[in-house]
């Protein structure tokens, strides 16, 4: 049997590595900017010798990830693959029909709401339409739509109710957490 040639060991070793770079890449490597871009002030600029800030979270994300004591990753056969993504998939299909299903019966207490605004906002104080009024030949009056008027009053909604709840309540957090400026 033949010995392995020994010639491709020797084009990666470092010793015999040759500039195979043209004379222009050289150049411009030789040129190169020795310091990064940077828009912030000279003096703020710190830890130039280690580079750019690394994300603390990255940071303990890869050690947790690639600790010796963090076990390997399941490694599922085909079957059970399959198995596994059908009973996932499933799984999601059953709770897709509850979300819709929620949706569904928000959908029907939300138009029931409005169906009942509307019912009050045509009804006088006497409980009668317009329609029933000119019936039995009562004339308009301005008391139409007293009851949802009534009903949607505002006033005293806020009293006894915590400080958090004085602004809209969003998904994301404001700007500034808190005016610490502010004085009464």
């Amino acid at each position: 049997m033949k010995a392995p040639s020994m010639a491709l060991l020797r084009a990666f070793a470092p010793i015999t590595h040759s500039q195979t770079l043209p004379w222009t890449a050289r150049g411009c490597l030789a040129q190169q900017q020795k310091s990064n871009f940077s828009t912030t002030e000279q003096r703020q600029a710190r830890d130039k010798n280690r580079g750019p800030k690394k994300d603390p979270r990255i940071t303990q994300i890869r050690y947790h990830l690639y600790h010796p004591l963090t076990p390997r990753p399941l490694r599922f056969s085909r079957n059970r693959a399959l198995r596994h993504w059908t009973i996932h998939r499933a799984w999601q299909r059953y709770l897709d029909e509850q979300r819709k299903q929620t949706e569904r019966t928000l959908e029907r207490q939300y138009n029931a709401m409005s169906a009942a605004c509307e019912a009050l906002r045509l009804v006088d104080a006497h409980g009668l339409t317009a329609d029933e009024r000119t019936k039995i030949g009562e004339s308009n009056t301005k008391e139409e739509g007293r009851l949802y008027r009534i009903a949607m009053l505002k006033t005293g909604v806020w009293d006894k109710v915590p400080i958090e709840y004085g602004r809209i309540q969003t998904e994301t957090p404001p700007r500034k957490g808190w005016n610490h400026e502010w004085t009464r």
